[in-house]
């Protein structure tokens, strides 16, 4: 069975699993032979170019599983009859992680602390703090189950905010109350048609004075434009890890924006997810080649 890898450390994980042929492919080497043959496919983190196109030739596909919860790249090139499974759960501990952390920095103003230390200022103010506050988390899946959980302890208000409201969780149709309220705005939504800059100038005007943006999710989810218009005025702050366009070229207004804190798309990046990529991607082919129902699979309601 033909596989494609995004690393030797994956090929080497499922190296003892009969009748696996592995190739890597990282999207920077040239493409494997054998493209039609291709019955699973693995794409590294960093998407590979024209995505269309090598669908298109995978002849023989069955799987593509990501390593990424993200799956807008691929979704709507799937070729008929192909699953597509995304890793939801790699990225958890990481991406939590890093919210924390942001939210506590530019709550803290650690940037502006660091730029002072540098020119050797002692620049002692009070400063906020996300002890009781209320934190707005923007579509509440398994990220967002781990940032609650790492935020146990921090003396702050969750309110959780999914597509579909369930017990304990308030439906979209809710936020333009539910930003009024909140001092710290997390979005943690996948990029799909729905989401595509739902956070526009109208959602912006509805957070309080001096709340803060997070944006662990995708850039496309925010109206670069507006929340700019947001940040020049001081009356936003944000902590983006996404940006729209991304990567930020030099020179754009975003990163000489006040009370903006920016991250090259870091969140998940760590030790800990790649250990949990390695076991997902390990778990998901033993259960394809014993025919057993696989995890993470995208429907249409994603």
């Amino acid at each position: 069975m033909k596989t494609w890898v995004p690393s030797d450390s994956v090929a080497d994980v499922l190296s003892d699993l009969p009748g696996v042929e592995c190739a890597v492919y990282d999207g920077t080497s040239p493409m494997p032979e054998g493209v039609g043959e291709v019955e699973v496919w693995m794409p590294p983190l960093v998407t590979v170019p024209d995505v269309p196109g090598t669908l298109a030739k995978m002849s023989s596909l069955r799987l593509v599983q990501t390593v990424t919860a993200g799956v807008e790249a691929y979704r709507p090139h799937m070729p008929e009859g192909a699953l597509l499974c995304n890793a939801r759960g790699v990225h958890d501990a990481g991406t939590a992680e890093w919210a924390v952390g942001a939210m506590v920095a530019v709550l803290r103003e650690f940037p502006g602390f660091v730029d002072a230390q540098r020119r050797g200022e002692w620049t002692y103010h009070h400063t906020g703090v996300l002890a009781d506050s209320t934190v707005l988390i923007v579509g509440y899946g398994s990220i967002g189950a781990a940032l609650e959980r790492r935020l146990d302890g921090f003396e702050v208000e969750v309110v959780r905010v999914a597509r579909s409201a369930r017990e304990g969780v308030h439906g979209m149709d809710e936020l333009p109350v539910l930003l009024a309220e909140a001092d710290v705005v997390v979005l943690l939504v996948p990029s799909t048609p729905d989401t595509a800059e739902m956070v526009d100038a109208e959602f912006l005007a509805r957070m309080k004075d001096g709340a803060v943006l997070v944006n662990a999710a995708r850039g496309g989810v925010v109206d670069t434009g507006a929340l700019l218009a947001e940040l020049e005025t001081g009356r936003l702050r944000a902590a983006l890890d996404v940006t729209a366009p991304e990567p930020l070229p030099e020179g754009h207004p975003l990163w000489s924006a006040p009370g903006v804190l920016i991250t090259p798309h870091v969140a998940g990046s760590t030790p800990a997810s790649g250990r949990r990529m390695l076991r997902l991607l390990r778990a998901q082919l033993e259960r394809y080649l014993a025919g057993e129902p696989l995890i993470n699979v995208i429907t249409e309601s994603y």
